[in-house]
């Protein structure tokens, strides 16, 4: 499960990349830095951990690269105004369903922690190999709710509102809470078919 390959390294100089073109000229810059402030912190920290040693498959740093690099290009437009349009026709979705789709990624981060967690036997039960990281995306996706509500109340304003990103639905948060829950139902689904 570890990973000495080049790939994790051509995704963190792609992030790069991207980092540093959607920094230029980014919709509202309040929420610019907002976004991409957590972010930077888990590149940062995936970073720290690889240099130290604690490394992980192919298939997880790609699974976490799609939350990266969504919410990085979220941010600079806003995630209410990604051209997404695209999928939303496809499924026929009014609302723009970037933040949906950003919000499932997030579930994806629980299979590099089930794949931590066999790894170095830290549960004594294999069912906590899945139970573990399923909760923790949970509790993941609720503080960050939070953390929207309090940006919003903090800011106000287009920053508030855009940061926030419900479109006028008032189960936006409980929706984006499922979504999360969603992906790390996939994302262990597909763990437990490669690690059984």
């Amino acid at each position: 499960m570890t990973n000495n390959s080049w790939f994790p390294k051509i995704l963190l100089g792609a992030y790069v990349v991207v980092f540093t073109l959607l920094a230029i000229s980014p919709f509202s810059r309040d929420v610019w830095v907002a976004e991409n402030l957590p972010i930077v912190l888990i590149v940062l920290y995936l970073v720290f951990l690889y240099w130290r040693g604690i490394q992980f498959s192919n298939t997880a740093y790609a699974l976490m690269s799609v939350l990266i690099f969504m919410h990085t290009v979220g941010g600079h437009f806003t995630f209410e105004r990604v051209p997404f349009d695209w999928f939303n026709d496809l499924f026929g979705f009014e609302r723009n369903m970037y933040d949906r789709v950003a919000h499932f990624s997030v579930g994806f981060f629980a299979y590099p922690l089930a794949e931590y967690l066999q790894k170095r036997q830290l549960v004594a039960s294999r069912v906590l190999v899945y139970l573990v990281p399923l909760l923790f995306i949970i509790s993941v996706g609720a503080v960050y709710e939070m953390f929207e509500w309090w940006f919003a109340v903090t800011f106000g304003g287009d920053a508030g509102i855009a940061f926030l990103g419900s479109q006028g639905d008032i189960w936006d948060a409980q929706k984006d809470m499922l979504m999360d829950t969603l992906g790390a139902v996939l994302a262990l689904t597909g763990f437990f078919a490669r690690y059984r």
